[in-house]
């Protein structure tokens, strides 16, 4: 074997430079065999269930459950949606991607507000009203509520479950402070109900229901107002079938007297989601919170943040009134906030 050897002593080996890699032009790896089956499976269970609410909402009809108590958290299933549509577009499963899109865009749109955004109401105003409607939850905030009427001090005041306690609180408490017109049904638990007023009331009929729900004529500067609590029972499993009914005689009752200045104010255990509270809107009534921009804020639970919960306490009117304020206001002691919405009553002027 022969070697060249340098000055040095050492020898020089001649070696050649390893061969340059040749450029990697395939294309990118796709997400291992394993985690793609079931990322897809999981979104089409998740898009499944999104979708058929949506079509529920679509359709008019509030199903059956759990549709009903999950259409009162609609805007919520932007959340998984657009979840599904981060996996989706990571497996870049084309279907996929496509049906989050239509469902978030889908969802988007519903969660627009419902109804009309003003009355037209015309004539003179003739009486200006600071409306409230609280869910005292079994009577226990029936003390917070004192406080808040004398600090919001509202005209007329719609009270849910307000239990045998409550409903003699009242009686006793509320005269001395300048409301001497109430309209109590007396009943334990959730079951007892009020309208309490600074003006005269007439009592009358009411909505029949499992809660209380009275009714009455308000009689403000010269002129009438008819009156209606609403508290149908929840859409819990078990009372859906009398949500519904409950939910379809107020929307009767809409419908016989929404022609003239009517209030409907209370806890409708519904949101604008709900199809049996919107055909109560489609009478002709209006959504206080619709018309001055506040209608998807939550009035419940308040054991939630409040971005999170439904709007399920409402102040409805009729074209005679306008609003111009609506607040939610917590009492505490109750898992409901408080509605307080300024009201203007306009009516055109009789011809001689």
């Amino acid at each position: 074997m022969d070697t060249e050897e340098n000055g040095t002593g050492s020898t020089d080996t001649q070696t050649k430079p390893p061969p340059a890699a040749a450029p990697d032009n395939s294309p990118p790896q796709e997400p291992s065999s394993r985690r793609r089956p079931v990322t897809k499976l999981a979104s089409v269970l998740v898009l499944t269930g999104i979708s058929g609410i949506l079509l529920t909402r679509a359709t008019g009809s509030d199903g059956f459950t759990p549709l009903p108590q999950l259409l009162a958290f609609l805007p919520w299933l932007l959340v998984p949606t657009a979840g599904v549509l981060v996996a989706t577009a990571l497996i870049r499963w084309r279907v996929g991607i496509v049906w989050a899109l239509v469902a978030c865009a889908v969802t988007g749109w519903f969660t627009l507000p419902y109804g009309d955004g003003a009355t037209g109401a015309k004539g003179p105003a003739v009486a200006e009203l600071r409306v409230m409607t609280s869910n005292l939850e079994f009577g226990g905030a029936t003390n917070a509520l004192l406080r808040t009427v004398r600090t919001e001090r509202p005209d007329l005041i719609f009270v849910q479950e307000c239990d045998q306690r409550c409903a003699t609180t009242l009686r006793r408490r509320l005269p001395g402070e300048g409301y001497a017109h109430l309209s109590v049904e007396r009943a334990g638990g959730a079951e007892g109900s009020a309208i309490v007023s600074r003006f005269p009331l007439t009592r009358t009929a009411g909505v029949p229901g499992e809660l209380a729900m009275p009714g009455a004529v308000l009689e403000v500067n010269g002129h009438y107002v008819r009156l209606q609590l609403a508290h149908p029972m929840p859409p819990v499993p078990d009372s859906l079938g009398t949500w519904r009914s409950e939910l379809g005689r107020l929307h009767g009752w809409a419908a016989e007297y929404a022609t003239g200045p009517v209030i409907l104010a209370g806890d409708f255990n519904a949101t604008q989601d709900h199809a049996a509270f919107r055909r109560i809107i489609d009478t002709g009534l209006y959504d206080s919170t619709r018309l001055t921009g506040d209608s998807r804020v939550p009035s419940w639970p308040t054991s939630m943040l409040p971005p999170l919960g439904a709007q399920i306490d409402h102040v409805l009117v009729s074209r005679h009134f306008q609003a111009s304020i609506a607040r939610f206001v917590n009492l505490g002691d109750t898992d409901h906030r408080s509605l307080i919405v300024e009201l203007t009553l306009h009516l055109k002027p009789h011809p001689i």
